[in-house]
């Protein structure tokens, strides 16, 4: 694999570069990978993260399997009571309002048929790290048990979970990509409830 040479390399971290076997192209974004991956330019392109670089312009990458951009990752945050589990999910909206996630996600809280109750944040898979060190940075803690991942969010929808309250998430990414009557709409569902 052959990498254009690039400036400011670390501006790239994070960022995904697609190798089409005749040549590379480097700083795709996760939606824009994904999109690429539905086109007939990208079916058979090789797509890796860009895990660290060096001012050098040289760049560390990790493999990324094509599937991940088709599935959705979660973090489940339990309670044992719904007064715990509310607080959670509301302090999760909060901190969500003042630090926007790295991209779209939801948010539900949400009761289980055999007792117990969860505050469910699910987004997009490719950006489960993004979303772990999100969690970390504004200091988001609960008290109850924690599970992530793809099956995880699958165990979740089979689960018969009955969902008392949602909320929409939006990065700020997001939020400026949204124009005219799609930003009003966005707005819209964001209202908590």
């Amino acid at each position: 694999m052959k990498l254009p040479q690039v400036k400011q390399a670390d501006r790239y971290i994070g960022l995904y570069v697609a190798d089409f076997g005749d040549h590379c192209a480097v700083g795709f974004t996760a939606e824009e990978v994904a999109e690429l991956l539905e086109s007939d330019a990208g079916r058979d392109a090789q797509i890796y993260r860009i895990h660290n670089a060096y001012p050098d312009g040289r760049l560390e990458l990790t493999g990324v399997r094509r599937e991940l951009f088709e599935l959705e990752a979660g973090m489940f945050f339990y309670a044992r009571d719904e007064q715990a589990a509310t607080d959670d999910f509301a302090r999760l909206c909060g901190l969500a309002d003042t630090t926007p996630p790295p991209s779209r996600a939801k948010v539900h809280l949400s009761a289980a048929e055999q007792g117990g109750f969860a505050t469910a944040l699910i987004y997009p898979a490719e950006y489960d790290p993004a979303f772990s060190r999100w969690l970390l940075d504004i200091g988001y803690r609960t008290q109850g048990a924690v599970e992530g991942g793809t099956s995880a969010v699958q165990r979740y929808y089979d689960g018969g979970w009955r969902i008392l309250d949602r909320r929409q998430l939006w990065s700020q990414t997001g939020i400026d990509a949204l124009h005219g009557q799609a930003l009003q709409d966005a707005a819209k569902r964001a209202v908590v409830r």
